[in-house]
């Protein structure tokens, strides 16, 4: 195990340099308190009255994510962006507030057997991504982006349908696409630093997205499973 590791930090080095590994470094920094703001949010949800998920919250989200994407980086208004990131992480977690009752309602094991897929999942593509050759995966940006575009008409059409087998496309095309983007979005920082974009905060806020899409799919996916073994033992 020490050989492997020794081994893999030896090619993550010799791949990346060094203020490119920073620059990871600020970004992962920043997605990590993201997703300890996210948990935070749905913890208030679930746990507490302060602050419920609602209308008011979801145009919130959108509000603090417009408001980050409009502010730009000058070098000055770091700690005001990276209040905008938490926020938005806080409420998107919130957000995930009545799905996971729903999902504790079946199971709450669900919820940490989610978090450790999603955690795998996001580290295993992760680390693929950085050792691969410079922009080996960015040719995928334009098919994921059409893929993205399929999944959401069907989405779209499914509200007047109701067919099964779209909202599977769904449900499973969005969870693979989610681990697209991933690598792409990986891939995608590094290149976007060396063109000379060192926003670290808005970096991280796309890879943020990727988790929590992964995570929601897989607390949709699990769930459904876990709730048709239940039916079938009452049978």
């Amino acid at each position: 195990m020490a050989a492997v590791l020794k081994t893999f930090v030896r090619s993550f080095t010799n791949r990346l340099e060094s203020p490119v590994r920073q620059h990871l470094k600020n970004v992962y920094g920043c997605l990590s308190l993201s997703t300890c703001a996210a948990a935070l949010g749905a913890y208030v949800h679930l746990y507490t009255e302060l602050l419920q998920a609602n209308l008011l919250t979801n145009l919130g989200t959108l509000g603090l994510l417009f408001a980050l994407i409009a502010t730009p980086d000058n070098g000055k208004n770091q700690k005001l962006r990276l209040s905008y990131l938490l926020g938005f992480a806080l409420l998107s977690g919130l957000g995930l507030g009545p799905l996971l009752q729903l999902v504790i309602a079946v199971n709450p094991n669900i919820i940490i057997t989610s978090l450790i897929g999603v955690t795998v999942v996001f580290v295993s593509f992760s680390i693929s991504s950085l050792l691969a050759e410079r922009g080996r995966w960015l040719y995928l940006g334009g098919t994921l982006i059409s893929l993205l575009n399929m999944i959401v008409l069907f989405s779209f059409v499914n509200l007047f349908l109701r067919w099964s087998l779209f909202y599977h496309v769904h449900l499973y095309g969005g969870l693979f696409l989610m681990c697209g983007f991933v690598i792409y979005d990986t891939q995608l920082i590094i290149e976007k630093f060396h063109m000379g974009s060192k926003d670290f905060i808005l970096h991280s806020l796309d890879l943020f997205i990727d988790f929590i899409g992964i995570f929601r799919h897989l607390l949709v996916i699990l769930t459904e499973k876990e709730s048709k073994n239940q039916r079938k033992r009452k049978e």
